[in-house]
């Protein structure tokens, strides 16, 4: 159902309550999730961890270690792995979180408007009298929920193939200490939910870029551009004097949430930047969003 569909001729914007505002994001999810670019990225999500636990399990049937035992996040849970199956779940998510997880976030993020635009189609969205603000802010709480769903769809891929291939029992900590499994699984929910919330700015920053161009394509390949270009530069060492302030920075302080207990720190950090860059980046998308010819 379209959007011009859920409320009746003749309704005002000024009558329009939260229910109507919870139709466009129904509309706006419905239309995301069912779109088979949307599924080929959950399903190359998923496959992830399905490589990492094959390529684990055959490594350590050949008679090799998994991986150092040290030396950043991944490669630390990666030596876990077999001593324990639910370290997959962060070992997976430590290895989308860079490129493969903010690259499907920012394929949606950028074709959320520009592919309307593009399309024809944004101008009928606006014939039925939801706004443009509440239409702008119903397609970023959708792209929030893609980045919540994308993510808990590498977790929960991880953790079936993790049971599969290895052992599942109590969860020895980055500190050394000894949690139940069902902590554990606690733990690995609050790891996903970290994750999908270090992307709530990158999710407005690619909004902020759909907003600029009414080309689908070229808003998706900027806002990858961007996601690279930012990598790049938190991993020069000369400028590291800026690498607090980009977006990418604090993405794996999730690893601060398996210590006992909490480091909270920098996880604090990461939810502050994110914070700033969806205000900064948000409000830019609906100044922009607001100001736009439609028309043309």
């Amino acid at each position: 159902m379209s959007q011009a569909e859920l409320a009746p001729a003749g309704t005002t914007t000024a009558r329009l309550g939260p229910l109507w505002t919870l139709g466009i994001l129904r509309s706006e999810l419905t239309t995301t999730l069912r779109r088979w670019r949307t599924l080929a990225l959950l399903g190359v999500l998923a496959a992830v961890p399905v490589l990492i636990g094959i390529a684990v399990r055959i490594e350590t049937a050949d008679g090799s270690p998994a991986g150092p035992g040290g030396g950043g996040a991944g490669p630390a849970f990666l030596s876990q792995v077999t001593n324990n199956g639910l370290f997959l779940v962060f070992a997976s998510l430590a290895a989308v979180l860079p490129v493969f997880l903010p690259m499907a976030v920012g394929v949606i993020a950028g074709d959320s408007v520009a592919g309307e635009a593009g399309a024809g189609t944004l101008r009928y969205l606006l014939v039925a009298p939801a706004g443009r603000t509440r239409l702008l802010l119903a397609k970023y709480a959708a792209t929030l929920v893609f980045c919540l769903i994308a993510t808990l769809v590498v977790a929960a891929s991880a953790l079936a193939v993790g049971a599969l291939l290895f052992p599942v029992d109590d969860l020895t900590t980055i500190s050394g200490t000894r949690i139940s499994f069902g902590e554990g699984l606690l733990r690995a929910g609050l790891v996903a939910v970290a994750v999908a919330a270090s992307l709530i700015g990158f999710a407005a920053l690619g909004l902020f870029v759909s907003t600029l161009t009414n080309s689908g394509i070229a808003a998706m390949a900027a806002t990858v551009g961007v996601l690279i270009t930012v990598q790049i530069l938190d991993a020069i060492p000369q400028l590291s004097g800026i690498s607090p302030y980009l977006f990418s920075h604090y993405w794996l302080s999730f690893s601060d949430l398996l210590r006992e207990p909490f480091y909270w720190d920098e996880v604090l950090k990461n939810l502050e930047l994110q914070a700033l860059y969806a205000a900064v980046f948000g409000s830019a998308a609906w100044a922009r969003f607001t100001a736009k010819d439609i028309t043309a």
